[in-house]
């Protein structure tokens, strides 16, 4: 096992010092200017910064996440949307911005595996461990830890886990579950999880675990799981489904009966499933191919598949922060939020498919964050789990590997490659470090070089919560 050496908590004193030093330098090298709508600021910014080094706890955090969203992609998406001089309504708008690195550790020696997958990487963020890849919020040993979720509904304070993902993805399920691999996902898939498993005294799958742990919001897709049957313990027998309108939750499968969803009336817990396995993407476009730089670029086009029944992962987080925040209010709340197919469109090399989810993502952070500047007690934090493989390149040309050119905002051509899989074969992840932003009270912690696990500390010290519970927790109460 290994824990985060750098538990940070910055003295605003020292954070004033550099950040408003890096905000005169931006002020200066950011003089841009465009013929969009969306375009950088151009004046001064060291005042707007100046009143984001906010100290003292934070009632309500929001994290959000891009999965497989590292600066390349980001680029891809404002370019294409926005154009080079634009800006992305949401992500660019966080005020204090940092790096941090996303290693796992290979379990036959505890040592730095340099590439994550999104299980490792959650994990880290959500209980302040790192571990290995594959790995649902255990560390090297097999033992869970406390996650931030957890640990905010122990205190009293409401909780949510938003996904474009099914829900038993690796991005969502860290926060509700506890297996030794990130495809335990059902009854039926537990061979690798046999500690887990409800006949040997263990929680269960990811998708029972996550109706144990009772969120009091849980969107998403993953809907065939549910449709399974529980095979031992007080359920054996009822499908999951039926196993979660028995516990009480509020069952919703489409975006009208979401949006029927009136806050000041939720009680049970909110159970929204939109589509058997990932949500269909918002964008589609034809693939990247040894040839495609060098044809004629293309636009963009919307998914048909993606119907008005499928809930935007905007729509899925405005209807999050209303239930969470209207009930208990005092207390506060904790939630999550992942754009998870602009990593899985970057697998398939389908850039169209890709930036697409990245501009809807950021969609969702443009909503958190009008919330948190109405709320004035909300820390916003933005982030990815992982870099992924596509670049931009010379306009028109093609590569060893695969490439598609589409025409931007700005009406130019834009090249993007990917060169870490044969054609037909999944794109594979990075090991760079990765952007992370935040606002609010708090969010001076993101900024320089951190580690995914510092982000656990910096939420958890936000919500003033205490990790009594590490090593060796559960909390079923085992």
């Amino acid at each position: 096992m290994r824990t985060s050496a750098r538990r940070i908590t910055l003295a605003s004193a020292l954070v004033g010092t550099l950040v408003l030093g890096a905000a005169s330098s931006y002020a200066v090298t950011s003089g841009l200017t465009g013929t969009g709508d969306a375009t950088r600021h151009d004046g001064d910014q060291t005042r707007q910064v100046r009143s984001e080094i906010r100290q003292g706890p934070a009632r309500n955090v929001i994290l959000l996440i891009g999965d497989g969203m590292g600066d390349s992609e980001i680029t891809i998406a404002r370019n294409y949307q926005y154009g080079a001089a634009g800006e992305l309504p949401g992500i660019d708008a966080l005020p204090l911005t940092g790096q941090y690195t996303t290693y796992a550790l290979d379990p036959s020696n505890g040592l730095p595996d340099y590439v994550t997958d999104s299980a490792a990487s959650g994990t880290g963020w959500a209980t302040g461990t790192k571990t290995y890849n594959g790995a649902i919020s255990v560390d090297l040993d097999g033992n869970s830890h406390a996650t931030i979720l957890e640990l905010a509904k122990k205190a009293g304070l409401r909780t949510g886990n938003v996904s474009t993902a099914e829900i038993q993805d690796a991005t969502p399920a860290v926060l509700m579950s506890h297996v030794a691999t990130r495809g335990c996902k059902s009854p039926s898939g537990m061979d690798a999880c046999e500690a887990q498993k409800i006949e040997n005294g263990g929680p269960g799958s990811i998708t029972e675990q996550t109706l144990a742990t009772r969120p009091d919001v849980v969107l998403g897709g993953g809907a065939r799981y549910f449709a399974e049957t529980a095979t031992a313990g007080e359920y054996a027998g009822m499908t999951l489904m039926d196993q979660a309108t028995e516990r009480g939750f509020n069952v919703v499968t489409d975006a009208a009966a979401l949006e029927s969803v009136q806050a000041a009336d939720q009680d049970a817990p909110l159970l929204g499933v939109f589509a058997p396995s990932h949500l269909p993407t918002v964008w589609n476009g034809p693939l990247a191919t040894p040839t495609g730089g060098s044809e004629p670029a293309v636009t963009c086009e919307e998914n048909p598949a993606h119907t008005a029944d499928i809930p935007t992962v905007e729509a899925m987080t405005t209807k999050a922060i209303d239930v969470l925040d209207d009930r208990h209010a005092r207390k506060g709340f904790f939630l999550q939020v992942e754009g998870a197919s602009i990593d899985k469109q970057d697998h398939a090399a389908n850039p169209c498919a890709q930036l697409g989810e990245n501009v809807d993502f950021d969609h969702a952070v443009r909503a958190a964050m009008d919330f948190a500047e109405r709320d004035g007690n909300t820390l916003v934090v933005v982030s990815a789990d992982h870099g992924h493989t596509s670049q931009i390149v010379y306009p028109g040309i093609t590569t060893p590997g695969l490439t598609r050119t589409l025409t931007t905002a700005d009406g130019q051509p834009m090249t993007i490659a990917y060169g870490t899989a044969a054609q037909g074969h999944s794109q594979t992840h990075t090991g760079t470090q990765v952007r992370i932003a935040g606002y609010g009270p708090g969010a001076a912690n993101v900024v320089g070089l951190t580690d995914q696990t510092d982000l656990f500390f910096t939420m958890k010290n936000a919500l003033g919560l205490d990790k009594k519970h590490g090593h060796g927790w559960w909390p079923w109460g085992r």
